[in-house]
């Protein structure tokens, strides 16, 4: 019964792998990416998204309202609450501002240290994104053995955009490494359904009351409950119950599972506001035909459904992108495997592969596709539709899920492809190594590594508001005294971190001398005035990968 569920018996513990260096490797593995995250998190300043989230989850906490940031669920919020609690920050309870004002009223207008309080708004994600790397490696240890286990542990923690995204106050690791348990849980739902369903009914829900981006998601785990419990049925009852019984239980442990998924949403808005008191914003658009029957009919809170018609008026919104140098509006349907190939160790991106291959060719393996490789690409697939071409964080699900996928390498037993795995390993390793501690704006070798991704790509792929601390530390170090023209995108607040500087856009350009400091998404979608500037100016410098610095000519 265990080998039928758990085919890594099958395969056995090598020798190399005794009892205690397991144990001992998972550690210093999980130790090095907490290290590479904590710095992460203590050397960057606000991104774009952060404040909005880190000024919610306080406006949580001390006034138990929801009026802010409807179009995200609040548990990855309150998550970040439980790291913003230590700061005791201050906020006037009076504010009225937009969600925007808020987060930039909250770290610089009201008396609180913007560095302390945006590390412990980001320790609880770093926390969960080192938790999930546990999940990581239990499944893969299911599938394929301790190795595979621990080869997937070891593509997750050094995965560039694992690393610089799970060491955000954000919500997209939190969202995706939900997804990945309740799938894990539903696998070995497969074993002992009792146990697992409910958890990862469970699971479901949190990822749900996270990010409204799982939702898609939903119906193909709830069709992997029916086939957890069709294959568990088939296999251990001995008396053989019909076709037709199985799948009535399978049937009805979906419906359990999700009733308890809308139940952890449900209670993730009665833990900020347990009356529930919502009024809709104006500014939610109206959402119609299937889609907004389909919102109407949800039996989930009404600042849900809110949320869900604010996301749908975004994806009917046409956004600028960026990609291999060219400026565009609208999306691209290739959009995010291209940003893929780019930010994607060249060693992930070939393990990934013949990981994939190995569970659709080895029968011992398949079984786990349903679960590994089918909602990777329902995801992915949402993601490419999208109108967002903003970064690859919209797919961070896949090296969690390719993660455990490349396990499958392990099962190969010609000496050769061994070497070539570990191999790939090794040159994944160092690739993410010799980018630290600038992960945000990583890309491969074939690409130029950090220094040009902002040459193909722009946003959350390389400059997300990031660096305007390292920016002011290279201006007083290096330039100090000169006039400074700055055209930074983020949230951050120049003038906090000691920058004094104008904007080069509402000044005529003969009068533009000195420095000349642009965001490098900036740089991206230049045109009119900025782009002249740029043409007319010699870069000199670059801060982390996401900002250059241009001498004007006197």
């Amino acid at each position: 019964m265990t080998q039928q569920a758990y085919p890594w018996h099958r395969f056995g513990r090598p020798r190399w792998l005794g009892r205690w260096r397991l144990p001992l490797a998972v550690c210093v593995l999980l130790a090095g990416m907490a290290v590479a995250m904590v710095t992460t998190a203590v050397e960057q300043t606000p991104t774009i998204d952060e404040p909005v989230y880190v000024g919610t989850a306080v406006v949580y906490a001390q006034q138990h309202s929801l009026r802010y940031n409807p179009e995200h669920p609040p548990l990855g919020k309150l998550i970040i609450a439980a790291g913003t609690a230590f700061a005791r920050p201050h906020l006037d309870p009076a504010f009225t501002g937009d969600q925007t004002a808020l987060g930039r009223r909250l770290l610089y207008e009201s008396g609180n240290d913007p560095w302390r309080l945006m590390l412990l708004a980001r320790l609880p994600v770093i926390a969960l994104t080192l938790l999930f790397g546990l999940v990581v490696l239990a499944f893969a240890r299911d599938l394929t053995g301790p190795v595979g286990g621990l080869l997937a542990l070891a593509l997750y923690v050094f995965s560039p955009d694992l690393i610089a995204h799970g060491s955000l106050a954000t919500l997209d690791v939190p969202a995706a490494a939900f997804l990945l348990t309740s799938v894990w849980l539903l696998w070995r739902a497969r074993l002992r359904p009792y146990r697992y369903l409910p958890l990862a009914g469970l699971a479901i829900g949190a990822a749900a009351a996270t990010k409204m981006s799982a939702l898609p998601a939903v119906p193909v785990l709830l069709l992997l409950v029916v086939l957890s419990v069709w294959r568990g049925r088939r296999s251990q009852d001995p008396d053989r119950p019909g076709a037709a019984r199985i799948l009535a239980y399978g049937v009805a442990a979906a419906a359990g599972v999700a009733v308890l998924a809308l139940a952890v949403v449900w209670v993730s808005y009665l833990a900020v506001d347990p009356r529930l008191r919502w009024t809709t914003p104006g500014d939610v658009p109206a959402v119609h035909g299937l889609r907004g029957l389909a919102v109407d009919l949800l039996p989930l809170p009404e600042p849900y459904r809110d949320g869900l018609r604010v996301q749908f008026g975004f994806e009917d919104t046409t956004f600028g992108g960026f990609l291999f140098g060219r400026h565009y509006q609208g999306n691209l349907w290739y959009y995010v495997p291209a940003a893929l190939l780019v930010k994607t160790p060249l060693g992930l991106l070939a393990l990934w592969a013949a990981g994939a291959a190995a569970l659709l060719r080895s029968g011992r393996l398949r079984p786990a596709v349903p679960y590994v490789l089918v909602p990777a690409a329902l995801l992915l697939a949402v993601a490419m539709t999208g109108a967002r071409d903003f970064g690859t964080r919209y797919v961070i699900f896949l090296p969690m899920f390719l993660a455990v996928a490349a396990a499958g390498v392990t099962v190969v037993r010609l000496r050769w492809a061994q070497v070539a795995v570990w191999a790939a390993v090794l040159f994944a390793v160092v690739s993410s190594l010799r980018t630290f501690p600038y992960y945000l704006p990583y890309s491969n070798e074939a690409f130029g590594g950090p220094a040009e991704t902002h040459l193909r790509l722009h946003d959350s792929n390389v400059d997300w508001g990031q660096d305007l601390g390292r920016l002011a530390d290279r201006l007083r170090e290096r330039y100090p005294g000169e006039r400074i023209w700055l055209v930074y995108k983020g949230s951050g607040v120049p003038s906090f971190y000691g920058i004094e500087a104008s904007d080069p856009r509402r000044t005529p350009p003969d009068e533009v001398r000195g420095l000349l400091v642009v965001s490098d998404s900036s740089v991206a979608k230049a045109e009119g005035r900025l782009a002249a500037l740029i043409r007319s100016s010699e870069p000199i410098d670059e801060v982390g990968h996401s900002i250059t610095v241009y001498r004007r000519p006197s």
